[in-house]
């Protein structure tokens, strides 16, 4: 498969997925791939065949839909995002809860992969905040569309490559070596995995921190972009955090949102009365 061929395919098909290209513009090729091997096991010639195939079996369109996933992750993504929530964004959301008589700070990680960053949040709260506020349970929810990321995520076993980026504190203590893993220590699991499609579902409750990093600002075409993100922040506590990837922007008619001092792309949602 030509990639010059893949390409024009890809810039056909996306916006029918609610997708953009520029967004896969760079892994297209895995893309490309999966694609590729699709067509061998239909018996489908070439990839105008293939759109053909599409608009006469409808199901289809969800088959190329899962292809379009690019669950790339790891423990520590960005560290610096995870160094001020630490520093800054997690020490705020707490006082507050605290001077609120609350007794839980709620999580929200939206298209976890494999859980490398719910769990991130839970080992970074645990050994580095949590005895602060001995008042606070951290509840963490993590949602993803796709069910064998999910089974992963559960599982708690990762390579070296996915931990390659956590302080090796962290490392020591939130893991116990097995084999050529290493598997998340049980009291680290508290996670609730939960399988849902952020296009047509969020889950219920609201919550102080949501981290929507690296899927829906960078996949999504902007209208999807704009529908989704206004359910994401509905579901976000007032005075609460909003956390996207670094290189991605919000779009426009978030008035509701201001940025976080002294952080990159984490945003602070407006408290009524508040100046």
């Amino acid at each position: 498969m030509k990639d010059t061929d893949c390409l024009t395919f890809l810039q056909a098909v996306l916006p029918r997925l609610g997708m953009r290209w520029a967004g896969f513009r760079r892994v297209r090729k895995l893309v490309c791939k999966r694609v590729s091997r699709r067509l061998r096991e239909l018996g489908v010639r070439d990839l105008h065949a293939y759109h053909a195939y599409l608009e006469n079996n409808p199901a289809e369109w969800r088959t190329l839909d899962a292809f379009c996933r690019i669950p790339v992750s790891r423990f520590y993504r960005d560290g610096g995002v995870f160094d001020h929530l630490e520093r800054q964004v997690l020490p705020a959301l707490a006082e507050n809860a605290a001077r609120r008589g609350r007794h839980e700070l709620a999580c929200w990680s939206a298209c976890c992969a494999c859980g490398e960053e719910p769990y991130t949040l839970a080992v970074l709260w645990r050994c580095r905040l949590g005895h602060r506020y001995p008042q606070l349970r951290l509840r963490v929810v993590a949602t993803d569309i796709d069910a064998h990321l999910l089974g992963r995520a559960r599982n708690g076993c990762y390579g070296a490559s996915s931990l390659k980026a956590l302080p090796p504190d962290l490392l020591a203590a939130a893991f116990a070596p097995s084999g050529t893993q290493h598997c998340i220590r049980d009291e680290f699991r508290q996670i609730e995995f939960l399988q849902q499609d952020i296009r047509q579902t969020v889950p219920e409750g609201v919550f102080d921190l949501v981290l929507c990093r690296n899927a829906v600002l960078t996949y999504f075409a902007p209208a999807l972009q704009r529908q989704v993100m206004k359910r994401v922040v509905a579901r976000l506590r007032a005075g609460g955090a909003l956390v996207v990837g670094i290189h991605e922007s919000l779009p426009e008619d978030f008035s509701e949102l201001a940025p976080w001092p002294g952080g990159r792309a984490t945003y602070r949602k407006f408290e009524p009365g508040a100046g």
